[in-house]
């Protein structure tokens, strides 16, 4: 970056301030639609959604995050900096957050942007679970047919390696998005920030999802008398959500009916998904957390935690339907929907889509209870960890020509009032992560309130996936051989020892210096939350 457009950057962000941004926020920037809404504003705010009951709530001063970006990128429009258009590539299921208005009388995020910055938001359909092989492809053929990808949050090392994204800590030291805030940002703070949004101690992407793995329960199973009496008496304790892994077995031992239509737990066991279910077993294994690789890079899953892990994951498939290793997601909602099972680990969007009056077709609605994962003890305290899987980041492309309003957009949306209003739509895949979401009115009506506090309290003992240089090959790999295990092709023992060599093999080439680093500065984002035992 030239000292020329620092100082240019250090003079808007001080100015959003002062009084000499007055003239910017001024009508005469706005487009004509918009300077009439900004009648409806609420005293001090300079921009916001109106037209709805709350609507204040999502509105923003100049000294907000939101604010900031608006008005930083209102200038740069105004002084010809700007392009008349942003290209952001997003997966399918979640453009409707972004275009469809909600509720009633308010216009759509879109709109809202358009009409305050006067950049037109070009919005390019990716299909889910294409997303990093779109970018890759842009990236390597040099096409420069995107502002902003949307990719998932492990793939950031991947692409921040390749040079194909912009590393955004100056404009997050210019325009403060504030992600930390102990009020309104991520749940866990600096932590969280580095989960999300950071590889190798830089920020890389901006989340736009809150993809952490929650566990549900059908609550009839569980508020039934007949069936309380029935699991005190052959297992000698109170019918309840299990704290534990063994209770979890338990219960799910005893609800697996399948001559009745009824399975014990349905978390994933397919290729590409089920293994973010072994990681939440095998990460408690220790306390405060059983690591993947120790600091030297040495990979630690062939072990008696990796073993025990792996062979407790085969063992749960007695639980399962019969066809679990080809289950995905669309069949494991299909199938709680239809009262299909006691248990089940998924996004946290479950209880939206399902505990809905409106879906005609869902026979667990009113009957949907949500609990911690389970975990282990450790000393007298729980260990329970949860884990974030897909998890949609927006980043920057470096073939963009306007990188600097593309972060501009990207701190708009990710911003906590108007990523509230965005994810209390039910039009997408975003999903709540930050505080300010889990107290937000229409975000706990759209996700029901008995599920909201479960998920921030998920939040704050989830661990990461992978994410170094090379994340799609160490999973590749350790899906692999997990999915050998499932099927009986080689025992626990025998997954482990082939993963760690393929782990070792890819460490190599993707760099072990490398490799070491980005392992420590990811430490940064694993929990040290220890829970009581409950009796």
């Amino acid at each position: 970056m030239s000292k020329s457009t620092m100082t240019r950057r250090k003079f808007l962000s001080a100015a959003s301030q002062s009084t000499a941004m007055a003239a910017v926020s001024s009508p005469l920037f706005l487009r004509p639609d918009r300077a009439h809404a900004a009648a409806d504003l609420s005293e001090g705010m300079i921009g916001g959604p109106t037209g709805f009951a709350g609507a204040e709530r999502y509105q923003y001063g100049p000294d907000t995050p939101e604010g900031r970006a608006v008005e930083a990128a209102r200038s740069m429009k105004a002084g010809g900096e700007a392009p008349a258009r942003i290209v952001l590539g997003l997966s399918d299921g979640s453009i409707g957050q972004i275009t469809q208005p909600f509720p009633a009388g308010a216009p759509s995020v879109k709109e809202l942007w358009e009409q305050e910055t006067g950049i037109e938001l070009d919005i390019v359909g990716v299909p889910n679970g294409q997303e990093f092989t779109k970018v890759m492809q842009d990236v390597s053929t040099k096409s420069g047919g995107f502002d902003i990808y949307a990719v998932e949050w492990n793939r950031l090392g991947d692409l921040a390696e390749t040079g194909g994204i912009v590393n955004l800590d100056e404009y997050v030291e210019t325009y403060r998005p504030e992600w930390d805030d102990p009020e309104r940002g991520y749940v866990t703070g600096e932590k969280g920030v580095s989960l999300l949004n950071e590889y190798r101690g830089a920020v890389y992407g901006v989340s736009l999802d809150g993809d952490f793995q929650t566990w549900n329960h059908r609550t009839d199973l569980f508020n039934d008398p007949a069936e309380q009496k029935a699991f005190a008496g052959q297992y000698g304790y109170a019918l309840r959500p299990p704290q534990t892994w063994k209770e979890h077995d338990e219960i799910a031992a005893f609800f697996h009916r399948p001559d009745q239509g009824l399975f014990g737990s349905t978390d994933l066991r397919n290729q590409g998904w089920g293994y973010t279910n072994w990681y939440q077993r095998f990460v408690s294994m220790a306390s405060p957390n059983q690591f993947l690789f120790a600091d030297d890079g040495t990979a630690l899953i062939n072990s008696d935690a990796g073993w025990s892990a792996t062979q407790e994951y085969i063992d749960s498939l007695a639980h399962h339907s019969p066809d679990a290793i080809s289950w995905s997601w669309p069949e494991q909602y299909g199938n709680f929907a239809n009262g299909g099972a006691a248990m089940t680990c998924a996004f946290s969007n479950l209880p939206k889509f399902l505990d809905n009056p409106g879906n005609e077709g869902s026979k667990v609605t009113g009957k949907i209870g949500t609990h911690l994962a389970p975990g282990r003890e450790h000393d007298g305290k729980l260990v329970r960890r949860s884990v974030l899987w897909l998890n949609l980041s927006a980043c920057v492309s470096a073939q963009s020509e306007h990188p600097e309003v593309a972060y501009l957009l990207l701190q708009w949306l990710g911003s906590s009032r108007i990523y509230s209003w965005m994810t209390a739509n039910p039009g997408g895949y975003f999903d709540p992560f930050q505080l300010a979401n889990f107290s937000d009115d229409l975000v706990r009506q759209t996700y029901h309130d008995y599920h909201m506090d479960v998920v921030r309290e998920s939040v704050k003992r989830t661990v990461p996936t992978i994410n170094y240089p090379g994340a799609t090959a160490f999973h590749n790999a350790l899906d692999e051989n997990l999915m050998a295990a499932l099927t009986g092709s080689m025992s626990a023992e025998q997954a482990m020892a082939n993963t760690e060599k393929q782990w070792k093999r890819i460490s190599r080439r993707v760099g072990e210096e490398k490799l070491v680093d980005a392992i420590k500065a990811n430490k940064a984002a694993w929990p040290d939350l220890l829970d009581p035992i409950d009796s």
